[in-house]
């Protein structure tokens, strides 16, 4: 392609893109695909799609493509050709053959995310939040937080439309984007204005291969930041490899950039200020007050009783949200009230009605061990009664059972995973009971429940033994207690 130029108006897009290659046609391959559409003749010389496998909708989609220019291939993952820039889905592992090939026919490989951020308004402001849990919740809530403050905000990424049909619209100020390990492994040059990272525990380790890997390819969001004037990390410390983190980089000289670390090795009360000498911190202070020191300021925001979020997590989350939006400039009274007014999320420890005094909750995003060890202790000093199964993913789960024994009053185990859960608890010291499906297992937690017990489905598993998503689970879960509280009135 020769020299490159880039356009003056956007973050780093390039005038020419060549000849484009994305790979797969999931959500955000396929916004990515019908954004290069629109460039075809002008700034893409030409597109291919190397779709994988075919179905109606994709099919269909594939046949408006090809009239418009387009080449897409299904069932064709031996990538041929030479291409200026391959655009990846997050579904495709970097270590798979398929995207070995494409890497070997591209000049370049970058995820969706880096290709929006490159496209999108060089005024545009970008909030990148991820971490293995409460990434979701977090965008929502920082989202939610700029736009009561006035600012034109979105989310995006995995919350939203994907990045690039955002940035497509070019409405928005300000992204939040709520990027996962898939979206940050091929970033390139992305630097996002505020990164957030919240947690980093094992998962997905089939996409990784390690957490290592994983972990590497989280820490990925803070790698540009350093060119980006007044941008701030928002680093949870709460969580021990993101504390330990923020050691290795100190002893190594420090970022080159400000940080704001949320909470301490004590937990969210901690005040890193005073613990290693941070310049800003965010802390639940006296009182159970929600307080952010950034730059010199002090910012009291809200009591932890008055949000409408519970756990001790939601009150990191709602510290990283609301150091973002100060960040950016929010005025702290915008941010106060909008930590007051948002409400919990669907499928994330939601209340999910009453059953003979039995407050039943909906926690079916916790697809993992590391979720639903933060669900046990959300209801604190109350010991739950929780259903854990579906699909395995095969985690160790000693820290589940110690949990349980330590929070829960009794546990049902379901589903696929329901005899190695099973298993797993036989010497436990609490009540376990089994069943075979989520309707079976709510009944024994509502037969084994006194009222003013809470009952709740924080699996710890995937959904796909018994379900299509996490988000079908948790609404049928939510429909088998609005069936049985309207039994009990009828």
């Amino acid at each position: 392609m020769g020299a490159v130029e880039y356009l003056a108006d956007r973050k780093r897009a390039r005038a020419r893109l060549g000849r484009v290659l994305v790979l797969g046609l999931g959500v955000s391959g396929k916004a990515a695909a019908e954004y290069c559409l629109g460039l075809l003749g002008d700034r893409v010389d030409a597109l291919a799609v190397a779709a994988g496998a075919p179905n109606d909708d994709s099919l269909a989609w594939a046949e408006a493509a090809r009239a418009a220019g387009a080449v897409v291939l299904f069932d064709h993952e031996d990538i041929e050709g030479a291409y200026d820039l391959c655009i990846a889905s997050p579904g495709i592992s970097q270590f798979s053959p398929f995207y070995a090939s494409a890497e070997a026919a591209s000049a370049e490989v970058i995820s969706e995310v880096e290709f929006a951020w490159r496209e999108s308004a060089a005024a545009s402001r970008w909030v990148a939040v991820t971490g293995t849990n409460g990434k979701t919740t977090t965008t929502a809530l920082a989202t939610h937080l700029l736009r009561v403050a006035g600012l034109d905000a979105v989310a995006v990424g995995n919350i939203g439309d994907p990045c690039i049909k955002a940035v497509a619209a070019a409405r928005a100020e300000v992204y939040v984007a709520e990027v996962s390990s898939y979206q940050l492994a091929s970033t390139r040059d992305f630097a996002p204005d505020v990164a957030v990272v919240l947690n980093i525990t094992p998962d997905h380790l089939a996409w990784h291969r390690s957490h290592e890997h994983y972990a590497q390819a989280k820490w990925k969001v803070l790698a540009n930041m350093g060119a980006v004037p007044g941008a701030t990390a928002v680093l949870v410390a709460c969580d021990e490899a993101v504390r330990a983190r923020i050691r290795e980089v100190r002893a190594a000289g420090g970022f080159p950039f400000a940080y704001v670390p949320v909470g301490a090795a004590a937990g969210v009360g901690g005040d890193m200020r005073a613990a290693c000498g941070a310049a800003n911190a965010a802390f639940r202070g006296a009182g159970g007050r929600l307080t952010v020191a950034l730059d010199g300021t002090v910012s009291e925001l809200v009591s932890v009783d008055d949000l409408q979020i519970t756990g001790e997590h939601n009150q990191a989350n709602a510290l990283a949200a609301a150091s973002a939006a100060l960040v950016l400039g929010a005025p702290e009274a915008a941010v106060a009230e909008g930590l007051l007014s948002f409400a919990p999320m669907a499928h994330r420890i939601e209340p999910a009605g009453t059953v003979a005094g039995v407050a039943c909750y909906n926690d079916s995003k916790a697809t993992n061990v590391d979720a639903t060890l933060v669900a046990l202790r959300a209801f604190l000093p109350a010991r739950p009664i929780v259903l854990l199964g579906g699909r395995d993913k095969g985690t160790d789960l000693a820290p589940l059972v110690a949990a349980c024994e330590e929070h829960a009053k009794a546990v049902v185990c379901f589903g696929e995973a329901r005899e190695r859960f099973a298993a797993a608890f036989a010497d436990a010291a609490l009540p376990i009971f089994g069943a075979p499906a989520l309707e079976a297992a709510l009944d024994a937690a509502l037969a084994a429940a006194e009222p003013g017990d809470v009952v709740v489905l924080s699996p710890a598993c995937a959904s796909f033994d018994e379900f299509s998503c996490f988000e079908e689970r948790g609404d049928v879960f939510k429909a088998l207690v609005a069936a049985r509280a309207a039994a009990e009135e009828g």
